[in-house]
């Protein structure tokens, strides 16, 4: 007899009240995809939406870091219930990884990525910002899959290299038919660069607002992506 997986149809059942769930992608590291996510969130939270925030960066999770998520865990009530940071839901695989780097392959990835999805109780939200993992691998695509209705938003960075990658990404999920809000260029010099929606420029008082939240939506970063957010949608 072959077993079948419940978990899948669990996970819409755990999204169902959250109105939008925004995927927060890039194709490279060092570009900013965390601190967009994190500070999209921030934002949306300030503003008085229900924002979540679910760091699904296996390799790499860091939204704890630039929330200053300290001493908090998820609460066990026929599911996990995520913290609220800063007016934010939050839900990290930090908290089950103590911070270390998450040695998992292929299929454990995904069961993971699964197992997570269906754990975990969001509630009522506006607005779902998923910090995916880098790329377009097995662990990005499967969350595509079974959250569904997830849209994207893209960050790069002005490089002939990030560019290319964007750009065939791109390509890849407008043949998944994923939707894509928006492609936002970080530390842009103001340069106007083919298929990008919006810029942030180089700021230099970012790297000392990480893990201050207050201080972090004061910066000019914040700024530029509350602008950059107008133009796809967020009134933030």
């Amino acid at each position: 007899m072959t077993n079948i997986d419940p978990r899948p149809s669990v996970i819409g059942a755990r999204l169902g009240k959250v109105k939008r769930v925004i995927a927060v992608t890039g194709w490279k590291g060092g570009i900013g995809k965390s601190v967009t996510a994190a500070t999209l969130a921030l934002l949306l939270a300030k503003k008085g939406y229900k924002a979540g925030l679910f760091d699904l960066d296996f390799a790499g999770a860091s939204d704890h870091l630039i929330l200053g998520a300290r001493g908090i865990f998820p609460k066990e009530e026929k599911g996990l219930e995520p913290p609220v940071v800063n007016g934010v839901k939050f839900m990290s695989v930090t908290f089950f990884s103590e911070n270390k780097a998450v040695p998992l392959r292929g299929a454990n990835i995904s069961d993971a990525i699964i197992e997570l999805l269906a754990i975990t109780q969001w509630g009522e939200l506006d607005f779902l910002v998923l910090d995916m993992p880098p790329g377009i691998n097995d662990a990005a695509l499967d969350i595509i899959r079974f959250v569904g209705r997830a849209e994207v938003l893209a960050v790069t960075i002005p490089s002939v290299l990030a560019h290319d990658v964007l750009a065939r990404s791109l390509e890849l999920y407008r043949k998944l038919k994923v939707p894509v809000l928006c492609v936002i260029e970080n530390m842009s010099s103001g340069r106007k660069t083919a298929g990008v929606s919006a810029y942030i420029k180089t700021d230099r008082a970012l790297e000392n607002a990480l893990g201050h939240p207050a201080a972090l939506l004061k910066t000019s970063f914040a700024r530029d992506l509350s602008r950059a957010a107008g133009r796809f949608g967020f009134p933030i």
